[in-house]
């Protein structure tokens, strides 16, 4: 047990609430992702440097794109919940799957359903699906950032047991100190992968469809591996084999993936001259 022990903020999961309506700090973060990965995205196609001229899409492709992919996001990372972290609970109550309100979603689930919606889309649009891919992986990590932040303000998801010094009580975690994994993944998954992708950007990735994509899912599977070494595995899975998390499992096809798209993107030549 360590001397001193952070204590854990007293948050109330609902922002506001009004009658029976309430927005909660889980559904704000999903909607400023999308917002401000959209304007992010805005910005991207915009800086004619990053693609050595015009993008291979408009600011209006990805306005319309915008309700496909928050589609893409909201059934995937809810099926993924649904299919790899309890589906024997879902089974037995199969109208709980509706109720995204009370939590359970799961990023490798968002991933495909996003993929879904790019591939949709850009065929729909007649735009370049990698190019698409690209911009739409560029601006994830903000959706990945606030995510985990509202996971920590939700006191969920939290860490394994542990002595160090900002070790926190989590309320449903028992009176055993914790780590605050949610942090850990907000600063790898959010910010330092939203840094990674940015300078890949500025040094020409852009002109190479696939690429990105590819960076991505690379370095996600490679922080999030990471961070499930201080995360405590959901209750009702444990570990899969040995000391692996379905974390980490899912992981690593989503690596082996993002291998295959920077390889995609090296052989082919660029969009213009680097």
């Amino acid at each position: 047990m360590p001397l001193f022990v952070l204590p854990f903020p007293a948050f109330d999961p609902v922002l506001i609430s009004v009658g029976p309506f309430a927005i909660r700090w889980y559904a704000l973060a999903y909607i400023l992702g999308i917002l401000l990965g959209w304007m992010y995205a805005r910005a991207i196609i915009r800086n004619e440097r990053y693609w050595g001229g015009r993008a291979p899409m408009t600011l209006l492709d990805f306005d319309d794109f915008i309700l496909w992919v928050t589609l893409g996001i909201i059934l995937g990372g809810r099926l993924g919940y649904v299919l790899f972290y309890n589906p024997a609970h879902f089974a037995t109550h199969p109208l709980e799957v509706l109720q995204v309100w009370n939590g359970g979603m799961s990023f490798h689930g968002g991933f495909t359903g996003c993929v879904v919606a790019v591939i949709l889309f850009a065929r729909h649009r007649g735009i370049p699906i990698l190019s698409l891919g690209d911009v739409t992986c560029a601006v994830g990590p903000i959706g990945l950032l606030l995510g985990r932040i509202a996971n920590f303000i939700n006191g969920e998801l939290w860490g394994r047991v542990t002595d160090a010094p900002w070790a926190m009580v989590f309320p449903g975690g028992g009176p055993i100190p914790r780590h605050p994994s949610q942090l850990y993944e907000a600063a790898l998954e959010g910010v330092v992968l939203l840094g990674v992708l940015a300078l890949l950007m500025r040094g020409g990735a852009l002109k190479r469809p696939g690429f990105i994509l590819g960076a991505f899912a690379i370095c996600y599977a490679i922080a999030r591996s990471i961070c499930e070494l201080f995360r405590e595995p959901d209750a009702q899975l444990g570990f899969i084999w040995g000391n692996l998390t379905m974390g980490m499992v899912l992981s690593v096809p989503l690596m082996l993936a993002g291998i295959g798209f920077i390889a995609y993107a090296m052989r082919h030549p660029p969009l213009r001259k680097m």
